[in-house]
């Protein structure tokens, strides 16, 4: 099995994340999109959305989009709940992910780190930032009483949101002002078979 990704990517690292907690053989593939990598003939033909992570399975089918990368990978394991209206509300944790964080706290951290605050950016990078603190207090209010987003126990809904949210700094987010989610990035990092970013 073969993953085509960027590990300082916060939607490919989760991929890397849950594989290494699961302990999933794969070949690491690394795809440098400022280099126009994701735009070559031979990459469209996995994922004519032009994006990382894919995965390439043994028997040749592919997968795209992070989430439904974990949600493959994680059927039938503790990381997602039997009960149904748990699943539902770490579904919703994963939407909000997408939907809600990425845009916020990724890009920020991509103008950021990626570009290196370029002037014609500037601005967009300014206005992205009260949107990605309110993002990270509804995260630190759910993380208020539970060590983990669905209660005692990690699931894809943390997976997921860590991956980003666990270098906020990169994007000029301040994670000291939410104590409750530098804990649960210290419980994260304290799993079994934890791999980190900037891992080789």
């Amino acid at each position: 099995m073969k993953v085509f990704g960027d590990m300082q990517s916060g939607n490919c690292y989760k991929v890397k994340l849950l594989l290494s907690f699961l302990k999933i053989e794969h070949s690491w593939q690394h795809i440098d999109v400022l280099n126009a990598e994701t735009k070559t003939p031979e990459f469209l033909k996995m994922n004519p959305n032009g994006k990382i992570p894919v995965v390439v399975l043994d028997d040749a089918r592919v997968l795209t989009e992070s989430n439904a990368i974990l949600g493959y990978f994680a059927e039938n394991t503790p990381f997602i709940p039997t009960d149904r209206y748990a699943k539902a509300k770490m579904y919703e944790w994963m939407f909000f992910e997408q939907y809600s964080h990425e845009p916020c706290i990724a890009v920020a951290r991509f103008i950021n780190k990626y570009l290196g605050l370029p002037e014609d950016r500037l601005v967009e990078y300014q206005r992205l930032q009260p949107k990605g603190h309110q993002i990270l207090a509804i995260m630190e209010q759910a993380l208020h009483q539970r060590d983990y987003l669905l209660g005692d126990s990690l699931t894809l809904a943390d997976i997921s949101l860590y991956a980003y949210t666990h270098v906020a700094d990169e994007g000029g987010f301040d994670l000291s002002l939410y104590p409750h989610i530098v804990a649960w990035c210290a419980r994260v990092q304290q799993q079994p078979n934890y791999i980190a970013m900037n891992a080789s």
